[in-house]
């Protein structure tokens, strides 16, 4: 690798793992991934120009080797692109200081809720997470929770220009897994929770478990400086033990033995007060968030700021002004009465935790729930999801949420079967996603709260591989104001 960078010094002007974003003068790095193989276009990056390539491919290499083109045949793929990458960049890595969060539930909310403190106490930081990026103060969109590793430099490249000096992540499981964040050092390391989810992908719960502890001992890197984790989930000791190599380890929860412990705790509809216990004092939280949900990710956020050496009595100040997140227990306004609710829950534990809110707060009205469940995903949390939905509200609608290239009816039927097993009657499959919301905003009565389940902020619909414009907020809007019109 050293000597292919020798060979071309000076010569490269881009590094590329996508084929499509060649041009001439790039490095392309040519690696098998999940869906595609970048050694399939080889060819087609030198006639666009590439001037060097990167391969795991014995194949590519004799190929490329033979265009006189020069070529390094390596072992990883994804590491070798994040080498090159860092290499070509000039290691913006080491110019901020990374927080990194991984769990099942919480990742968004509690990468928010930090960098808003670090944004707060003057730093000037990057994003990296669900929702979208953030470059200092520019928004740009997050195709991916955590993108390739040549992205990610990338941004923090830009960022470190404009002066960041902190970043933080939301790392998901399948990054770690497929390494798509080797060489990148975490200095706080959060796990927020661990339950069901992409077992079409780790097929296993505990290899799900071992690829989100990889954030502790480091992924090419050494171990996180400081770990935090969350104390009342099933899987504490493991994460705990995973982070042994870390030299702090602060845990969060509601127990009495958790380092970061909220006592006292009060919700109302638009807001939450609790004591948070420390080892270095307790403070008086008053937050805009609401629900136990987000005593967690405040928590979470509030050990991580600390972790990054902002005081306690600024958390304390800071986290009032804090923002509730976008697609996260968002509501939708109206003059009718009743609430109406987007969030992003799309597991049978967040959807338990989000009509556990509701029900808190309606009181003796109804909970009316609606979800549905992504296509070409775990398939065995579907009908989980139905029985969840079924116990909690007390009216179920079915709908499409992505359903990709699988059929929506077919998806339907699974969740059904849940809440057919938890013996509520009242549930009803509505695949027009549209007209979904629209009958649960017009059999709303006042008091009642519409849960709208499982795309949050997403701003499309994918379905026999086509994404089309589709927000969740925006068309419940729609359906309230023609229901306003019509009196």
């Amino acid at each position: 690798m050293l000597a292919l960078g020798d060979t071309l010094q000076g010569q490269i002007r881009s590094v590329e793992y996508d084929s499509r974003a060649v041009k001439p003068g790039s490095l392309f790095v040519a690696m098998r991934g999940e869906s595609t193989d970048g050694n399939r276009y080889v060819r087609a990056t030198l006639d666009a120009g590439a001037v060097a390539v990167v391969t795991d491919s014995r194949e590519s290499f004799a190929f490329t080797d033979a265009r006189h083109v020069p070529v390094a045949l390596i072992e990883h793929g994804r590491r070798a692109l994040a080498i090159v990458s860092t290499n070509f960049l000039h290691h913006p890595e080491q110019k901020l200081a990374l927080s990194g969060i991984t769990g099942t539930n919480g990742k968004t909310t509690t990468a928010f809720l930090l960098e808003g403190l670090l944004k707060q106490a003057g730093r000037k930081t990057a994003l990296i997470g669900t929702i979208e990026t953030h470059v200092v103060n520019e928004v740009r969109p997050s195709p991916h929770t955590t993108p390739e590793s040549r992205d990610v430099l990338s941004i923090f490249a830009d960022a470190a220009e404009l002066g960041a000096t902190e970043a933080v992540m939301e790392m998901s499981s399948h990054a770690l897994a497929q390494e798509r964040v080797w060489g990148l050092p975490v200095d706080v390391a959060v796990f927020t929770n661990l339950t069901q989810d992409h077992l079409d992908f780790h097929q296993t719960m505990d290899a799900y478990a071992h690829a989100k502890a990889r954030l502790f001992a480091g992924v090419g890197t050494s171990p996180a400086r400081v770990a935090v984790i969350n104390s009342d989930d099933a899987y504490t000791g493991f994460m705990q033990q995973a982070a042994s190599v870390c030299e702090t380890r602060w845990s969060y929860g509601l127990g009495d033995d958790a380092d970061f412990r909220a006592s006292s705790i009060v919700f109302h509809p638009g807001s939450t007060q609790f004591v948070m216990n420390t080892p270095f004092g307790d403070a008086e939280i008053a937050s805009q968030l609401t629900g136990r949900v987000n005593v967690y990710n405040l928590l979470a956020a509030m050990a991580a700021a600390i972790g990054r050496g902002v005081a306690l009595d600024d958390c304390m100040r800071f986290a009032a002004e804090l923002p509730p997140v976008p697609g996260r227990f968002e509501t939708v306004p109206n003059a009718l009465g009743f609430s109406v609710v987007v969030d992003y829950a799309h597991t049978d534990d967040a959807l338990r935790n989000l009509i556990s809110l509701a029900r808190e707060f309606a009181g003796k009205a109804r909970v009316i729930a609606l979800f549905g469940c992504g296509g070409d995903r775990d398939r065995t949390k579907r009908p989980k999801m139905g029985r969840v939905a079924g116990e909690g509200s007390d009216a179920v609608i079915i709908t499409s949420d992505n359903p990709r290239s699988e059929d929506p009816a077919a998806i339907a039927e699974e969740a059904l079967i849940g809440v057919r097993q938890s013996g509520n009657a009242n549930v009803r499959v509505v695949l027009d996603r549209a007209e979904a919301i629209a009958l649960a905003v017009n059999e709303a009565k006042p008091g009642d709260i519409v849960l709208i389940a499982g795309k949050g902020h997403e701003k499309t619909q994918t379905a026999k591989g086509v994404s089309i414009p589709f927000d969740d907020v925006a068309v419940a809007a729609t359906a309230l104001r023609e229901r306003e019109a019509r009196g």
